[in-house]
């Protein structure tokens, strides 16, 4: 069985993560970007981000998964973001392996960690909620929603 990790994301494999999300919706749900796909400069440029923390999961020493904490101080939450699986290991358990490696992460920082989605990806919200999140009062995600582009799943991690 080969070892998993999960590391400080390296610029180099900048170029190998743009190139798992291949089509418009892929990336709308992966970055919120409206075109396929989205340059490596751009990803490589979300880890110099203030208060973003960007993270690779190795399967040896080969990138599988991608994700960032955004890390808010001053309200003590973290928000996980633009989690992605390479195309050809999806289906296999990583995407859940790397939301909870990232919210271990995220709760060394502070307690209260959640995420967004796009209504619809129901193989992230299935992901999601195998790894211990739920969704967040309906009334808070329509108050969360109201400053957004477009209307989110919210969940909250419980265990």
């Amino acid at each position: 069985m080969v070892e998993r990790s999960v590391v400080a994301f390296r610029i180099e494999a900048a170029g190998l993560v743009s190139g798992w999300a291949t089509t418009a919706a892929e990336v709308a749900a992966w970055c919120s970007r409206d075109r396929a796909p989205v340059p490596p400069e751009v990803v490589a440029s979300w880890s110099g981000e203030p208060d973003v923390r960007a993270y690779l999961l190795l399967e040896g020493d080969e990138p599988v998964g991608y994700g960032e904490l955004w890390l808010d101080d001053e309200e003590g939450e973290v928000e996980l973001a633009r989690l992605l699986i390479a195309p050809r290991r999806r289906g296999h358990g990583l995407g859940r392996e790397l939301v909870r490696a990232l919210t271990g992460l995220a709760r060394r920082a502070h307690p209260t960690v959640f995420l967004r989605l796009v209504p619809g990806n129901d193989a992230a919200l299935a992901c999601y909620l195998g790894a211990g999140f739920v969704r967040v009062a309906a009334e808070q995600e329509r108050e969360w929603n109201a400053i957004q582009p477009r209307p989110y799943l919210w969940l909250t991690f419980t265990a």
